[in-house]
């Protein structure tokens, strides 16, 4: 069984990568880091070492890597050959990866098996958006593909760049939507189906994601360099617990989980982000902060439901005006988000960046938070 995997980076081979190893795959690695890619190939296995009460050494070997940039036909023709093709690019970087999946499927045997595709991102409906990417120009190549949104969740911190082995938590899960396969999901076991995979998403999206970046933002407007010292500041671990007790109760609200087991899954997230072995800065879980104040996104998306249904949104609001201050000088996101903040007033800050519009129960809080920052 063969698999492609369209980022390299941590997550593909921390992540991804080992899942797919352990399932029997052999993966082959996209991307368009040269160098990456050479010291890949220049190996024939990689470690992943768990950090934590469970963690555990993995070595991954079977796999290759290529390079799409230097060689896109060598892309196109794994996709054409795999069983399974998913990514871990970003959001952003999908539709510069779906001219590869096209034209993949495009070249793909007539009697071969409809391909698997996921997007392995953090973002709603990821992989739908990939397929719209995928499919343009092109709406034939969707007969020859399954498409399944999948919720995944393992915090791999920043590496050293020197080798290709990557430290993780030993915590992670992959839920995967099991309606598009029909019955006829392919096995991964460390994997989990799901006949209804919102409540993985947004629970998952709207408490590690929320928690962690809400943690990343106060801690990098308080000068402190990782989050696990931001949770040791006891004003920043309350707000970090406040915005998680909003989000919560839209959650438990949503989707029915029990509220004693969802405060537990929120503590232990927190509990996560202070592991001293996961040594995490606040500037790169910080980073492209635009997306992370967009409309759909771990701030706004959660708080403007509460806004809707008359609920508290104080702390996620306090949480989105300490994004404000991320002026990393190596993010250009950070960059265009401080050029922004100058051109914009704050009401057409709210509009362009986090896509509510005047009128919104959230509005006037959110343009206060930009106008006071």
């Amino acid at each position: 069984m063969r698999a492609v995997h369209f980022g390299a980076g941590n997550i593909g081979r921390g992540f991804v990568g080992v899942i797919l190893h352990r399932a029997g795959f052999h993966v082959t690695f996209v991307d368009v880091n040269a160098e990456l890619i050479d010291a890949i190939n220049a190996h024939d296995s990689y470690v992943v070492h768990e950090v934590g009460d469970h963690g555990d050494d993995i070595t991954v070997t079977g796999f290759d890597a290529i390079n799409s940039q230097a060689d896109p036909e060598a892309a196109v023709r794994a996709v054409a050959e795999a069983d399974i093709v998913t990514c871990a690019v970003g959001p952003n970087v999908m539709k510069f990866i779906a001219p590869v999946i096209r034209k993949g499927l495009e070249a793909r045997a007539p009697e071969a098996a409809r391909l698997t595709v996921m997007a392995v991102e953090n973002a709603i409906g990821a992989t739908d958006q990939l397929r719209e990417h995928v499919v343009e120009g092109a709406p034939g190549v969707a007969d020859r593909a399954v498409f399944a949104n999948t919720a995944v969740d393992r915090i791999v911190p920043g590496q050293d760049p020197s080798g290709i082995d990557v430290t993780v938590e030993d915590f992670f899960e992959w839920a995967i939507d099991r309606t598009p396969f029909a019955g006829d999901e392919p096995r991964i076991p460390d994997a989990h189906y799901v006949d209804d995979l919102q409540p993985y998403i947004e629970r998952k999206l709207f408490t590690v994601n929320t928690g962690h970046a809400t943690t990343a933002y106060f801690g990098y407007r308080a000068g402190i360099e990782t989050i696990a010292e931001a949770l040791e500041r006891p004003e920043i671990l309350a707000a970090v617990e406040a915005a998680l007790q909003e989000t919560s109760k839209l959650i438990v609200d949503r989707f029915g989980f029990d509220p004693d087991e969802h405060a537990q899954y929120a503590a232990r997230a927190i509990q996560r982000f202070r592991n001293p072995a996961l040594p995490d800065t606040c500037v790169r879980i910080g980073r492209q902060p635009l997306r992370k104040l967009g409309r759909e996104d771990r701030f706004v998306r959660p708080a403007a439901e509460l806004a809707e249904r008359g609920a508290e949104t104080d702390a996620l609001v306090a949480a989105y005006g300490a994004a404000l201050v991320f002026d990393a000088s190596d993010d250009e996101q950070a960059a265009e988000l401080q050029q922004l903040l100058r051109d914009l007033s704050p009401a057409e800050f709210v509009t362009q960046v986090s896509g509510i519009e005047q009128g919104h129960p959230l509005f006037d809080t959110l343009t206060a938070a930009v106008a006071t920052r």
